[in-house]
């Protein structure tokens, strides 16, 4: 016999004290490996497009390796092997953060590779025409395009870092959704926390989805 659900528990002491501090974990998770991933990224996507065999060969290993394995096992041989080659623990905060970095590398390398192709080549034609090298080529001309024209898609790909945040409960660390499950295990209401925490989830992403749509919008009617 199903029980009858009760929300009553939820308060902003519950708020306060067990999911805001998980939320603030995963929003300062979801901005760090963004931005160290969109760097990284961003070089191994010129080494793609260099053109030669010493830059193309490690990119291209380090991009198809990391996206062909399931993130929650990299967190965990990131977590499990890295302190038996080091003799030391990294943690779990701080080993989550590095492993979503370089794992989210890998994904964005692609976007911004499409993004650079998507520029016109007459364009860097022009650049070197007036006496550009390939580096002040690639920042001021093609660069600052790619990122405009990938900027719906690199921030689609941040909604979807925000969700893959909860499989940090694999090293144990503190992130919304164990803010909820915790939440739920003191006040006896797994079930209710858990509904919970998948319309907050819906309700964040969607929000963000929604102004990733109208940025489109704004970028399509730019160009």
């Amino acid at each position: 016999m199903m029980t009858t659900l009760d929300f009553t528990f939820l308060s902003w002491n519950v708020i306060s004290n067990f999911i805001l501090k998980g939320l603030i974990f995963s929003v300062q998770l979801t901005l760090i490996a963004m931005i160290g991933g969109i760097a990284i990224g961003t070089v191994l996507a010129l080494m793609r497009l260099a053109g030669k065999k010493w830059l193309v060969m490690p990119a291209a290993f380090y991009v198809n390796t990391l996206r062909s394995i399931p993130l929650v096992m990299v967190i965990l041989w990131f977590f499990l092997l890295i302190p038996l080659l080091i003799g030391r623990s990294l943690g779990g905060q701080l080993s989550a953060i590095i492993t979503f970095t370089i794992f989210e590398a890998a994904y964005y390398s692609e976007i911004m590779r499409a993004g650079i192709q998507s520029v016109a080549k007459g364009q860097v034609y022009a650049g070197y025409a007036v006496g550009m090298t390939y580096r002040q080529c690639m920042q001021l001309i093609v660069l600052p395009q790619a990122f405009r024209n990938m900027l719906p898609v690199l921030l689609t790909q941040t909604i979807i870092l925000f969700q893959d945040t909860s499989l940090v409960y694999a090293v144990g660390e503190y992130d919304l959704l164990k803010g909820f499950e915790v939440a739920g295990k003191n006040f006896n209401r797994p079930v209710e926390t858990y509904l919970v925490a998948a319309v907050v989830y819906f309700i964040i992403c969607f929000s963000l989805s929604m102004l990733v749509r109208r940025l489109q919008k704004k970028i399509a009617i730019i160009r």
